[in-house]
């Protein structure tokens, strides 16, 4: 049995490469079916990894509560009116609103304050732009930032704002190459700053970046929010710069009006009176997400009477309807390179009838000699399966290298997995084995003496 099988792959085999033409033509709608569902799951599977690299990036089950500064002539001029009859303005966004929060939701796990400053930083000469940010230790459990060496704030310099800060890896690159920053000093705008932790570098693409609206945390400074509210910035205090630039205030939002005769018709520009920058909030599940935000938001309308000036924001909602958006792309292209592999299977049942009908007279010279119609059927599936396994291993390379390519091209990232692989090729080779009965039936069918008359 054995060698009857070995023999019909054989002859099968001699068909095959005899007919290497026609063979390849057959093969292609194969080829091109299984380099497409490979391709296609390769970008599926990496942007699923890179949602799921943004998820870390702004932390699980995190609310984003931020200060809108820049508004409309036409919502400052209501708010106005608005404010000027109740004679009540608009603090912004404060400690005291974080404080609030707190107090009023228990279903609050952490809770962090962020002020961020545009500053510089000057370490042996060389001085760069940076940002540095106000903070508190729950800000690196939410962001899921680790400490690669030092330590955390601790309670003494987070409570009186000592001059101590943590900055990221790419900082340590730059300034502290040949040596450990640890309890070394770097100036970070006017002030001098100890360095008592470094974070783990973050591998952040430039389209996590742009998608998220995130900056890159290996080039920041982190430093206790009272050190930068005490020494740095604190926009909830009335200060003489203010006074001077005079005109009317709209729950902080500073309507200037140039002199030297300017009209009241000249632009007005916003200035920020928030003294928070955000406030990130993280609730224990999901679920109740929509619930927290909504009393977030009414909380805060009432401690700002009345005036919306903040927005917020749930990412983690955001991305994952992102990713059922590109789970939907990813069905649909994955369908689509299905039907390549139907019309592959189809055009090889269309070939292998065809050359049924080539080959009548060797198919009853065969049968004439003592071949039995089982050979004849095992000789027409091994074509259409070594057909379809060959144009499944060509598929497997152009699918891989279509990955790779469409990775460097279009800085998409791609990852093919060796689930995509075997799928596809099992697929190549069922459709072989499938497609290839028909014609291998037909074939044993043949009446040996009329094959034989065949012209």
């Amino acid at each position: 049995m054995k060698k009857t099988a070995w023999a019909n792959f054989y002859i099968a085999l001699d068909a095959v490469l005899v007919n290497k033409l026609r063979s390849v033509l057959t093969a292609l709608g194969i080829i091109f079916g299984v380099s497409a569902v490979i391709a296609m799951l390769a970008i599926g599977n990496g942007a699923q990894q890179e949602i799921l690299e943004q998820i870390k990036l702004v932390g699980v089950n995190n609310i984003i509560i931020t200060p809108i500064v820049e508004q409309n002539e036409e919502e400052v001029l209501e708010a106005s009116a608005i404010a000027a009859e109740k004679n009540q303005f608009s603090p912004g966004l404060s400690m005291l609103d974080m404080e609030s929060l707190q107090k009023v939701l228990p279903s609050i796990a952490r809770i962090s304050p962020e002020i961020l400053l545009e500053t510089y930083i000057i370490k042996n000469g060389v001085r760069r732009s940076a940002k540095l940010v106000g903070v508190n230790n729950d800000y690196f459990s939410l962001a899921n930032f680790n400490i690669a060496s030092g330590q955390h704030f601790n309670e003494f310099q987070m409570k009186n704002g000592e001059p101590v800060c943590i900055i990221g890896k790419g900082l340590q690159t730059r300034f502290f190459s040949q040596e450990s920053p640890i309890g070394k000093m770097i100036k970070v705008g006017p002030h001098w700053l100890k360095v008592v932790g470094v974070l783990e570098p973050r591998v952040i693409s430039k389209k996590s970046i742009e998608n998220l609206g995130i900056r890159d945390y290996n080039m920041d400074v982190y430093t206790p929010l009272q050190t930068m509210l005490i020494r740095y910035e604190n926009r909830a205090l009335v200060t003489n710069e203010m006074l001077q630039q005079g005109g009317g205030d709209v729950g902080g939002n500073v309507i200037i009006i140039g002199g030297g005769g300017e009209s009241e018709d000249a632009p007005r520009k916003n200035v920020n009176y928030h003294q928070l920058d955000r406030i990130v909030v993280q609730v224990g599940a999901t679920e109740q997400l929509n619930a927290t935000a909504d009393v977030i938001a009414r909380l805060l309308e009432r401690r700002h009477y009345g005036m919306v000036d903040f927005e917020i924001t749930i990412p983690e909602l955001l991305l994952k309807q992102q990713q059922r958006t590109k789970n939907i792309f990813n069905v649909v292209l994955g369908a689509i390179a299905g039907i390549s592999l139907l019309v592959g299977g189809i055009g090889i049942m269309n070939i292998m009838l065809a050359s049924v009908m080539e080959r009548i007279k060797e198919i009853g010279l065969r049968l004439s000699i003592g071949a039995k119609k089982q050979d004849i059927v095992l000789q027409f599936l091994f074509e259409a399966v070594m057909i379809s396994v060959s144009g499944g291993i060509i598929g497997v390379l152009l699918g891989i290298s279509m990955a790779i390519i469409i990775s460097s091209i279009a800085e998409i990232p791609t990852i093919v997995s060796v689930g995509s692989v075997l799928i596809s090729f099992g697929v190549a080779a069922a459709v072989g084995l499938i497609f290839g009965i028909a014609p291998a039936r037909k074939a044993a069918s043949q009446n040996p003496i009329t094959s034989l008359r065949y012209e």
